[in-house]
């Protein structure tokens, strides 16, 4: 059986994604991969504390390394989010950002998605948010593709952003990839019946990437048991990875397939658990029936 390697008392800074895998990335800027059916076993260090935020693509770490909560869905202190909302393509607060951008059509089961992403990160940028298969129509400047975004929003309804009860409900029952690439085609035709903004130029043919396989999301979905609550210090979390999808983990444990919420580990230290180790981090029992919509920060 492989095994995720692990480096000894470091902060985690979540789950991170290249083309084609899911990473452990960690705040000295490393990372390491996390390999499809592979052990991971962390034991979880003294205290959680602000690892910083990203800006133009670098890491700047937290000045004062301020200790954070448990239970804080992201591991940055309010001065580094105050920061970071500062200089952000996300928060309209880097409208003069050079590079190019792309628009996208983000399948998430139930709903499609419209958004935009730098060029370059087009292909990551949906493996982070746990996208189902999507498409890129078209490429230009950065105003060009927040209108483009925008008219194709208001004009057809497509939301550019996706709650995680939505992006949840869609893991557990994702269908067929041919039925996804029949509903984007759709979408993708909408939307170029429109009369787009100058700046934007249409992709003739565009691509459908189908993301379910890269993630290891069968057909029949993922139905975890139990999902991790906030960690406390000597918690260790383990079990084989069964599927790594946006921010979530599902790992085989002994309690059942247990979700992992990676913004929860971010911030933390984390080591190697020892051998023989038992999986004693908090969890609670999954409902079946979805919850209540709520929204995500970014996605």
């Amino acid at each position: 059986m492989k095994n995720v390697r692990v480096a000894n008392d470091r902060r985690a800074l979540g789950i991170g994604w290249s083309t084609a895998e899911a990473r452990l990335t960690w705040a000295d800027e490393t990372s390491g991969p996390l390999p499809l059916g592979a052990d991971l076993w962390l034991t979880v260090g003294a205290d959680r504390r602000c690892v910083g935020f990203w800006r133009r693509d670098r890491h700047i770490p937290c000045p004062t390394q301020s200790e954070l909560p448990a239970s804080a869905r992201g591991a940055a202190c309010p001065e580094c989010q105050t920061l970071d909302r500062q200089d952000s393509v996300a928060a309209d607060t880097r409208l003069d950002d050079p590079r190019e951008f792309s628009v996208y059509l983000a399948h998430h089961g139930t709903k499609i998605k419209i958004g935009i992403t730098a060029r370059q990160r087009g292909r990551i940028r949906l493996l982070e948010q746990g996208a189902l298969a999507s498409m890129i129509i078209s490429t230009g400047t950065l105003l060009a593709a927040r209108r483009t975004e925008h008219l194709v929003s208001t004009a057809l309804g497509y939301p550019d952003r996706i709650g995680s009860a939505i992006k949840y409900a869609a893991r557990t029952r994702p269908g067929a990839s041919s039925d996804r690439a029949r509903e984007l085609l759709a979408a993708a035709g909408r939307a170029d019946a429109l009369d787009w903004p100058e700046g934007q130029n249409r992709v003739a043919d565009p691509e459908i990437v189908d993301h379910c396989a890269t993630y290891g999301l069968p057909d029949s979905g993922v139905h975890p048991r139990t999902a991790m609550l906030p960690l406390v210090p000597g918690a260790v979390v383990g079990g084989r990875l069964d599927c790594a999808i946006g921010t979530e983990l599902y790992l085989d444990t002994d309690r059942g397939l247990t979700m992992i919420n990676s913004r929860l580990l971010a911030g933390w230290p984390l080591d190697p658990a020892p051998p023989g180790a038992v999986f004693s981090a908090p969890t609670r029992a999954v409902d079946p029936t979805p919850p209540q919509d709520t929204q995500d920060a970014l996605f």
